[in-house]
């Protein structure tokens, strides 16, 4: 399990985002996992920025790790996050992608569509990434390679 004592896990969302985000937040506190959620916090019509930034930031910063974003695609949510240096999102839609992402890419944000992923696929995918390590290795010196 990538969760590290004492530390948060950061959420955000968009409005398109939101109830998937809900979903997620029970499902943490169904498990007994902290969470700090980082908005928005209603459907009402937002932008993704305003909270991929603070997530990424704290996820950068200690304070939170790793973090979970979902917009409408989880494009513009990922794409946001990835402007942070220390960021490694991934935006996934399957299980077994987001295996990938933590194994091969050390992702430390997971990013789902939350219009294209069903409560059930979005939880599945937030247990595998949670529980899914880092391999290192041979990946170690590709993610070394990654910031600019």
């Amino acid at each position: 399990m990538i969760l590290k004592e004492n530390v948060p896990v950061a959420l955000c969302s968009d409005h398109a985002g939101f109830a998937t985000k809900q979903a997620v937040k029970r499902w943490l506190d169904e498990h007994g996992i902290a969470y700090k959620d980082f908005g928005t916090y209603s459907e009402e019509s937002c932008d993704y920025p305003d909270f991929a930034h603070p997530c990424a930031l704290a996820v950068e910063s200690g304070e939170c790790y790793p973090g979970i974003a979902i917009c409408g695609s989880g494009e513009g949510i990922n794409i946001t996050l990835n402007k942070h240096q220390g960021i490694r999102s991934a935006l996934c839609w399957i299980p077994e992608v987001a295996k990938l992402a933590r194994q091969h890419n050390d992702a430390n944000v997971l990013a789902m569509p939350g219009r294209f992923v069903s409560d059930d696929e979005a939880l599945r995918m937030v247990e595998v990434f949670l529980n899914t390590d880092f391999e290192g290795g041979r990946h170690q010196k590709r993610v070394d390679k990654i910031p600019v």
